[in-house]
């Protein structure tokens, strides 16, 4: 780790005292039409960490603590996410120019929410969500947290059958704007993007 780093040194604080945790739960998804098998999905199916259900396993520790290694096959920046990752982790963390704690991805980029999307139901579609690429998980995966209370963290089953992560009911998203670590490009974005806290609220300073 590199204490220079305040994102890095933030989340490395949240990760420890996770550490001492490990309860979460199982959330049931509902609803829809479900998604046509992936190659993500198979994979995950055939190593048993995927399920081929319409249920996700909420763990209250982080990815490496639960013995996880990689991105769980989450897209980064501009790129395309052809199937939904194996497993998302969400972390808190407080990093300028925002003074209140935030979530990001297992790689650092800043997770969204979106004013004109109603409780539990995405209205960001087509060219929205090539924009701003809702975060999915595959059907049967894991959630790894770090900061995030599991009660906040839940799921709606977006019109294309994926299965969208939410927190505190609201869908969240990544931006595409959004090339390196710890950049926040789509704060503010048409005053209805912003980046979202670990209770689901927007993070506006």
């Amino acid at each position: 780790m590199n204490p220079r780093n305040p994102l890095r040194a933030v989340l490395f604080a949240a990760c420890a005292v996770l550490g001492l945790t490990g309860c979460g739960k199982t959330i049931t998804i509902g609803g829809g039409t479900p998604a046509p098998a992936s190659p993500a999905s198979s994979a995950a199916d055939s190593t048993g960490s995927g399920g081929g259900n319409d249920t996700l396993q909420v763990v209250d520790k982080t990815a490496g603590a639960a013995g996880q290694t990689g991105n769980g096959g989450t897209a980064v920046g501009a790129a395309v996410q052809a199937a939904p990752p194996r497993w998302q982790q969400l972390s808190a963390v407080t990093a300028p120019p925002l003074g209140g704690p935030h979530l990001i991805n297992i790689n650092e980029a800043a997770l969204y929410r979106f004013d004109r999307d109603d409780p539990d139901k995405s209205n960001c579609d087509g060219a929205c969500a090539d924009a701003w690429p809702p975060v999915t998980v595959v059907r049967g995966g894991s959630v790894y947290l770090a900061g995030v209370n599991p009660k906040q963290v839940g799921a709606i089953r977006r019109a294309d059958g994926q299965i969208q992560l939410t927190i505190g009911s609201h869908p969240i998203y990544r931006y595409s704007g959004d090339a390196r670590p710890g950049e926040l490009n789509g704060q503010g974005v048409n005053n209805t993007w912003f980046a979202v806290s670990p209770t689901g609220q927007k993070v506006t300073r």
